[in-house]
């Protein structure tokens, strides 16, 4: 059988997409978040494949209360403090899914775009026991990561929104001592998880001369890099 979406309501102000594996569990738990569009149908795509992969997925929906257009600035902003509503719905997803009693009581977190972003940044508060930044944006002040959880990043080199961030994030974490793996994929860009372009089709041809769009062969890389690095930090699967 195929792993199973819900849609739930955790909080009243906080709907969230839910990927429960096939099976009888229990599983480890992710926090998965989403990219700066939304939960469009690609971000449901990859809380599926979590679910597919053995782990117990929630996606909570950062713009619940208005949607994108009204949502995105207030996220952006709490993303650049380190406080606001988007924090408080992070961790209102992360505790909701570590009350259940089908998972193994680890608890990893997940980010594409600007969730790789919140990821980076959420693995440095204590909270979680591994990370995944997928081209997230990089803080102005790297040495926040001396904090940080285990984590296993990936960006793309033709992603021309994050020129050198991979080899910047991967000096930092040396530096500070943090377990990771990261890695630029050559020939990836920005968004190269997705399974196809996401956002609205207007956009589609800029972000194609942006370098944003999906690498097969570079996702499949990065995923088999994913679990095996979860399996190794805290969120081994059954």
């Amino acid at each position: 059988m195929a792993p199973t979406l819900q849609d739930v309501t955790i909080t009243p102000t906080l709907r969230a997409v839910v990927g429960v594996p096939d099976g009888s569990g229990p599983w480890p738990a992710v926090v998965v978040v989403h990219e700066a569009f939304g939960i469009l149908p690609e971000m449901r795509e990859q809380v599926e494949h979590l679910a597919s992969l053995g782990y117990l997925a929630v996606m909570p929906d950062l713009f619940t209360e208005g949607g994108m257009r009204k949502c995105i600035g207030a996220t952006f902003r709490a993303l650049r403090s380190g406080e606001g509503k988007a924090w408080r719905d992070l961790e209102a997803a992360r505790a909701w899914i570590g009350e259940r009693d089908d998972t193994t009581g680890g608890v990893g977190v997940i980010g594409f775009c600007m969730g790789g972003a919140f990821a980076l940044l959420a693995a440095t508060r204590g909270d979680y026991d591994v990370a995944s930044v997928n081209y997230g944006m990089l803080p102005a002040d790297l040495d926040v990561v001396e904090t940080s959880c285990p984590v296993v990043a990936s960006f793309g080199a033709k992603d021309r929104t994050l020129k050198d961030a991979a080899a910047r994030l991967e000096a930092a974490y040396e530096k500070h001592g943090v377990a990771a793996d990261v890695r630029e994929y050559p020939d990836a860009g920005h968004a190269f998880l997705n399974s196809r372009m996401t956002g609205p089709s207007i956009l589609h041809p800029l972000m194609r001369v942006a370098g944003i769009g999906p690498n097969p062969a570079a996702a499949a890389d990065a995923w088999q890099r994913i679990t095996a690095f979860f399996d190794a930090h805290g969120l081994a699967r059954g």
